[in-house]
């Protein structure tokens, strides 16, 4: 199969989960059908398929993160000690751990075609990871506490593992406990990193987009959490930053230095 076959074979395959979509055709484009797919992988619910879709999902999503291009985190040069900064997409790294602000269900977003990282990283990952993250809430019977953190398989991502840390919400302004929050999220994914034997981790901007946490107050205390980290034994040994935005980049080059 090219990946058009592999396109179309998953896209049908999904339709026929839902009677509702009975009537919807496929389109001709490149670019609609991926983006046909990935809505139906957002909005899909976690649960079982067969094991010849999976087998043809990873083989589509290996190579469409292939042509993105992979990027080996040992590349990156030091801004200080044991700390790098890195301009882009997350999903591209190579690495052991990336980090994923998700929300307390845990599961990922589920609007179509979402341009938040919780988003990206589920539809590269592929369906596997929603459902090990729906058996996570299953097991431990409640959603995920703001400021901890867990840990799955990375599947199709060039990433080892994606640890899921959920960040505070800023609604009117930013209270001292949000600010404890946010500085959880960071220790308890390096505490989570650092016991699996991971020895570098990716950090993306907890809670600043959707969140609304201020990007400044949120960098401060992502570089002070790890670097107070950092003073402790631990198996890590790089820690990279990774922004989207042009305003992170220069809050983060301006606090590291």
């Amino acid at each position: 199969m090219n990946q058009r076959e592999r396109r179309e074979f998953l896209i049908k395959e999904l339709l026929k989960e839902d009677k509702s979509f009975i009537n919807i055709k496929i389109p001709e484009s490149e670019d609609n059908q991926k983006k046909m797919l990935r809505c139906l992988m957002n909005i899909r619910s976690p649960r079982s398929i067969s094991k010849e879709f999976l087998k043809i999902q990873d083989e589509y999503l290996r190579e469409e993160n292939f042509k993105k291009g992979i990027v080996d985190v040992n590349e990156f040069s030091e801004i200080e000690k044991v700390i790098s900064l890195w301009q882009g997409d997350i999903t591209r790294l190579k690495c052991d751990a990336i980090v994923n602000a998700g929300n307390s269900g845990l599961t990922g977003c589920y609007y179509p075609n979402h341009n938040c990282i919780d988003n990206c990283i589920h539809t590269y990952a592929g369906i596997q990871l929603r459902f090990e993250c729906n058996e996570i809430i299953k097991k431990q019977g409640n959603e995920e506490k703001t400021g901890s953190a867990k840990i799955t398989k990375g599947y199709n991502l060039p990433a080892k593992y994606v640890i899921h840390t959920v960040g505070p919400i800023i609604y009117e302004r930013v209270r001292k406990e949000d600010e404890m929050l946010l500085e959880s999220c960071y220790r308890s994914s390096l505490e989570l990193a650092s016991r699996y034997n991971l020895e570098n981790i990716v950090f993306c901007c907890i809670s600043t987009g959707e969140f609304r946490f201020p990007n400044y107050r949120a960098g401060k205390i992502a570089v002070n959490t790890v670097r107070e980290f950092m003073k402790s034994k631990s198996s890590i040994k790089k820690v990279i930053f990774n922004v989207f935005k042009d305003i992170d980049k220069e809050i983060y080059r301006e606090l590291l230095g």
